[in-house]
C-alpha cells in the first residue's frame, strides 16, 4: 500500500456507500441469479472493503435494502452484518419485505431516505462522503439536501 502524507493521523473519515438494489452480503454473493445480481453487486462490497483500508478511513458502512423473503437467503434479512473491523452492510426495511428488481424501487427511494436519516441520527455520526450507485443517485442527492438542511 503507498504511504499517504497524513498517515501519522489517526483515521477520522467515515464513508457511506449506498447500493439498495441486488443481493449484498459479506460472504457467497449470488452473482448472476438475475439482473440486479451482477458485477456491481460484487464491486460495491468490493470497493466498500478497499476504501476502510485506507489509513484515513476510520469507518465505511454500506447501506443496502433489508429483504425479508423466503425466495432468498435469511442473510439479506439481517439488519447489520460485519464486513471487516471498520465496516459493515446496514440493511434498511424501504418498500416491500420481498425482494423486488431495481425498476420497482424507484417509488420506495424516498422511504429508503428517512430510513438513512433516521439511522444516522441514532447513531449520531453524519459522514464524510456519501458515494451511491446508478438509481440510488436519486437518494444521493435528496440525502445531501435534507442533511444540509438538518446541518443548518
Amino acid at each position: 500500500m503507498q504511504t499517504h502524507p497524513n498517515d501519522d493521523k489517526e483515521p477520522s473519515l467515515y464513508i457511506l456507500m449506498i447500493s439498495v438494489h441486488g443481493l449484498i452480503r459479506a460472504n457467497d454473493m449470488e452473482l448472476g441469479i438475475n439482473a440486479d445480481t451482477g458485477g456491481q453487486t460484487k464491486y460495491v462490497v468490493e470497493l466498500t472493503k478497499s476504501l476502510a483500508q485506507h489509513p484515513q478511513v476510520a469507518k465505511v458502512d454500506l447501506l443496502s435494502r433489508l429483504i425479508d423473503d423466503d425466495a432468498v437467503d435469511a442473510d439479506y434479512a439481517r439488519a447489520e452484518e460485519q464486513l471487516s473491523e471498520n465496516t459493515r452492510i446496514i440493511r434498511l426495511q424501504a418498500g416491500p419485505k420481498k425482494y423486488i428488481r431495481k425498476e420497482l424501487l424507484w417509488k420506495h427511494l424516498d422511504q429508503m431516505v428517512d430510513k438513512c436519516l433516521q439511522f444516522l441520527r441514532k447513531q449520531g455520526q453524519l459522514p464524510d462522503f456519501i458515494h451511491a450507485y446508478y438509481a440510488e443517485f436519486h437518494i444521493h442527492n435528496r440525502t445531501k439536501t435534507v442533511l444540509t438542511k438538518f446541518l443548518i
